[in-house]
């Protein structure tokens, strides 16, 4: 992974001594690693460099990594990985709902936290895509090739593991899907430590963009105790 087949990395990391070791860890499994110091400086490198991947600290100065990672979401689908020295629950299910790919908490060994790098840009990359379709139901329409997302023929914005989750919902409607399935289509290979109220959130969120009456789902339905499922029949 050399030259121009090199992918770009920034590390968003206020610690000089934790950047450069990871910048290190990185180089030397081919990557190209960009750092910034603080927030401001990363959300400038992110518009201009393009990364592949963000690892993004949260507690970092000028605008901290909750925002950045909010603002990067408003724009960009960079797949990110959120590195902190708080492991709370809560601060997981806030991360990971926000659109973060990844959760490595510190202190962290850096051959790890690449191994995860290089697994989030597997299951993130081009190649990852599902194969050409088009799911139609009701007035909710999904272009997998596209990736489009459409309600009444207007667009709507998905993170991309609310992507994930419509994915797997639409594409077998009536069929039920426990959480753990859906946190494996949002987490595969169990890389992020996540916990099932990740799904139940992201879920309460897609019911906010594409049903008419989020309390009375049309589309997304519960199945109690066990997850949820798509609805089989059309909405009239």
């Amino acid at each position: 992974m050399t030259g121009a087949t090199a992918k770009t990395v920034l590390v968003v990391e206020d610690d000089e001594n934790t950047a450069s070791l990871i910048a290190l860890y990185l180089e030397r499994e081919g990557f190209m690693p960009v750092t910034a110091g603080d927030g401001q400086a990363g959300l400038a490198l992110a518009k201009t460099r393009r990364p592949d991947l963000v690892i993004l600290d949260l507690m970092i100065p000028k605008v901290d990594g909750w925002e950045v990672c909010r603002q990067l979401r408003q724009v960009s689908e960079v797949p990110v990985i959120m590195l902190t020295a708080r492991g709370d629950e809560i601060d997981r299910v806030a991360g990971l709902t926000l659109g973060a790919d990844d959760y490595v908490v510190k202190p962290f060994s850096p051959r790890e936290l690449v191994a995860r790098v290089k697994a989030v840009l597997r299951r993130t990359s081009p190649a990852a895509k599902t194969e050409k379709t088009v799911l139609i139901h009701g007035a909710v329409r999904m272009d997998l090739e596209n990736r489009r997302f459409t309600v009444s023929d207007e667009p709507v914005s998905l993170t991309p593991h609310e992507y994930a989750l419509m994915a797997a919902l639409m594409s077998a409607p009536g069929r039920t899907f426990t959480r753990d399935e859906l946190l494996d289509r949002l987490y595969p290979g169990g890389e992020a430590a996540v916990i099932d109220r990740v799904v139940d959130v992201h879920i309460g969120k897609l019911r906010q963009k594409i049903e008419p009456v989020p309390a009375a789902p049309r589309y997304i339905l519960t199945v109690r105790g066990i997850g949820y499922r798509f609805a089989d029949r059309q909405p009239e």
